[in-house]
């Protein structure tokens, strides 16, 4: 007899309950192979679980939405950042700028390359240390940066710190659908579990053709081990014929 095994996809499972709700509504009361109370457990959470997946893949879909326009948003943000550094850089190196005006912007005053803005953690800390950098320098006497302004630069940091929260919330949401999807499997899993050890109780004496295609009716899914015989409607008649 081949061996059962429970399903591993959200989408088998769907199609197991579904497919043990159909099949226990067609019985009647004399021919019950899974009872009442598992049967309606068994509704009753099909249409909590088509409901949750439905949630989780809406969320997951808004984050990858979210997301595409999201890095779009980081990319500008690193180029103005980068850009300003490099067009103050070589404002220090006209002698536009005194180097010393660096320390305002935390750079090293004999350091012109760009600091490493790769990561989001260095654009927080470079795009607040620039805008507060420029505003004390202008503050002292100095003549503002232009191409780009400051103020151009500081609409493409305030930018990205909202999308940055706004795509936060949007991880927030599908981890939590994520979480609670995992719960319900747990749950599915073991309302199937009892569905398929009603059935299999039901059919134990059925020859093994009979029993095996009457389980499949109820959802029962089914794996023939390595080079084990496939059972047929053969087999059935030469028991009977025994």
């Amino acid at each position: 007899m081949p061996y059962r095994r429970l399903p591993n996809t959200d989408q088998a499972r769907l199609r197991a309950l579904r497919t043990a709700v159909q099949s226990s509504e067609a019985q009647n009361f004399n021919t019950q192979a899974v009872n009442y109370k598992t049967t309606l457990e068994a509704r009753n959470f099909l249409s909590i679980f088509e409901k949750q997946l439905v949630q989780y893949q809406h969320a997951l879909d808004n984050q990858v939405s979210a997301n595409k326009r999201y890095q779009q948003i980081v990319h500008n943000a690193r180029l103005y950042i980068s850009h300003f550094i490099q067009v103050l850089n070589l404002a220090v190196i006209r002698g536009d700028i005194k180097k010393d005006h660096k320390i305002f912007y935390q750079l090293d005053p004999n350091n012109h390359t760009v600091p490493d803005l790769t990561t989001e953690a260095a654009l927080l800390q470079w795009g607040k240390a620039i805008i507060s950098g420029e505003n004390e320098r202008v503050r002292n006497g100095g003549l503002p940066i232009y191409n780009p302004a400051i103020a151009k630069v500081q609409v493409h940091f305030e930018v990205f710190k909202e999308y940055k929260t706004t795509q936060k919330m949007h991880q927030l949401s599908t981890n939590r659908n994520w979480e609670e999807l995992v719960k319900l499997r747990e749950r599915g899993d073991s309302i199937i579990l009892e569905i398929w050890n009603q059935v299999e109780q039901k059919f134990k004496n059925e020859k093994p053709y009979a029993k095996l295609t009457k389980c499949i009716e109820f959802g029962l899914i089914f794996y023939y081990r390595k080079g084990e015989k496939e059972i047929t409607a053969l087999d059935d008649i030469e028991l009977g014929d025994s």
